[in-house]
């Protein structure tokens, strides 16, 4: 069976419509506190199906750079099976699981749901600017959103950065093109509101209610100039906290490849410093 379309080290969709994935290793949940935490799992979704991971701190943070917090990580359905806005319908469901599960689950009695920040790199970030929007609109929303952390976005559109024109006809360019080709809904282009975030249906008056931003971006990441370019919009769009913070020397998701390395223990401070003043 011939291949219609592949991205290397991610996917490969075959002509019939199916999709391999080169999935790598997913570690098991674990309540082994060597690491300084615990995890598990849950299901949002049993139909869909979505799951999560809880992790939860097993001491008490010991340093001024540390902070103790509940991470809850969602295991949202893929494109191209599940193209957008899939992925963004499976995370604001799991906020309103979230919200019945706070009463139940004895893993979020210690979490604060008052003080509640969405966070992801790459596209995770795209999706959770996009929940965002999603809460902020919603007002039957059940939890209260402090801000938002986006890791090196991943956006785009129909009009080309100056990057992207330069390397009009390459790898990244090629490869970027293909992803959102495979994620946005059918007969839509790369203007549809989930990538292009300046395509948001949004109000003057709910872009000044928009929440914290912090925007990361890495110097050496093809998409660092997206990133820029949302915090200029939100900017320019009236919002009233939002900081840009730029790596230098590092790449996309540097943190994912080197989760040891002082670049991402710098990271790591830096969102700790921005959850704090809220």
């Amino acid at each position: 069976m011939s291949t219609g379309a592949e991205i290397p080290v991610f996917l490969r969709v075959l002509s019939n419509g199916s999709v391999e994935r080169f999935v790598p290793e997913i570690a098991p949940a674990s309540t082994d506190s060597s690491a300084g935490y615990f995890s598990k799992d849950v299901t949002i979704d049993p139909s869909n199906p979505i799951t999560a991971r809880i992790f939860i701190p097993n001491a008490p943070a010991t340093s001024s750079a540390c902070l103790p917090c509940v991470v809850f990580s969602v295991d949202y359905r893929l494109a191209p099976e599940n193209r957008l806005p899939v992925a963004y319908e499976d995370c604001y469901a799991s906020l309103e699981w979230l919200s019945r599960a706070k009463g139940t689950d004895p893993w979020l009695k210690r979490s604060d749901l008052s003080r509640l920040f969405l966070s992801g790199d790459s596209a995770g970030a795209n999706i959770a600017h996009n929940v965002a929007i999603r809460a902020l609109q919603d007002a039957t929303c059940p939890v209260s959103i402090t801000g938002l952390i986006l890791i090196h976005p991943y956006f785009g559109s129909e009009r080309r950065t100056e990057t992207e024109s330069a390397d009009e006809g390459g790898k990244d360019v090629g490869s970027n093109d293909l992803f959102w080709r495979l994620s946005i809904p059918e007969g839509s282009n790369r203007d549809y509101p989930g990538c292009n975030f300046e395509m948001a249906r949004m109000s003057a008056e709910e872009w000044h209610r928009f929440l914290a931003v912090a925007v990361h971006v890495a110097e050496l990441d093809f998409l660092k100039e997206r990133g820029v370019m949302y915090a200029e919009f939100l900017k320019g769009q009236g919002v009233k906290e939002v900081e840009l913070v730029e790596a230098k020397g590092e790449q996309h998701v540097y943190h994912v490849f080197h989760p040891k390395s002082e670049a991402t223990s710098l990271l790591h401070k830096q969102m700790s410093h921005f959850m704090k003043r809220f």
